[in-house]
């Protein structure tokens, strides 16, 4: 009897940014990445919590992404964890993200990271404004609130 794998649907979000920003736009990317780092994002080894995209001389780099090392890969190599990975985007796409970067309080932000239909790793970007302190509290509040409703209507059938 052959073994039938199951296809698990990875996909990482980086929970940080939608907390402390408001989303305005994004856009799915490719990304480039070395040896074993594959394996280790398909693990679950993958941080985004500080993660930030940064355009540099007309390309968008992912910058400060943690993808852990394997245990099976070879000692010898072993890419840094934290390393700048290119974001494979058409020239127009990156040319409409700058002329949105330079605006003032508008970043890049890495929101997620799956594995699209084809098997390819994506990277989610977005254009993003920073919240400030209240935003972050009338946040929290709504979570907490969706949370009380949900237990009460758990509690109620």
């Amino acid at each position: 009897m052959a073994k039938i794998k199951e296809k698990k649907n990875l996909s990482f979000r980086n929970k940080k940014a939608y907390f402390d920003f408001t989303i305005l736009d994004t856009v799915e990317a490719g990304i480039m990445l070395e040896g074993s780092e594959v394996k280790a994002i398909r693990e679950g080894r993958v941080n985004l919590k500080d993660s930030f995209v940064r355009i540099i001389k007309n390309e968008a780099f992912l910058l400060n992404a943690h993808i852990s090392h394997l245990s099976t890969a070879h000692v010898t190599y072993r890419p840094d964890e934290r390393r700048a990975r290119k974001l494979l985007l058409h020239r127009k796409q990156i040319s409409k993200m700058y002329e949105k970067v330079t605006k003032d309080g508008i970043t890049l932000v890495c929101t997620k990271l799956y594995f699209n239909s084809k098997n390819m790793i994506k990277v989610e970007v977005a254009t993003a404004q920073g919240k400030k302190l209240h935003d972050k509290r009338e946040s929290l509040k709504e979570k907490t609130l969706k949370r009380e409703t949900q237990i009460a209507l758990k509690s109620y059938k």
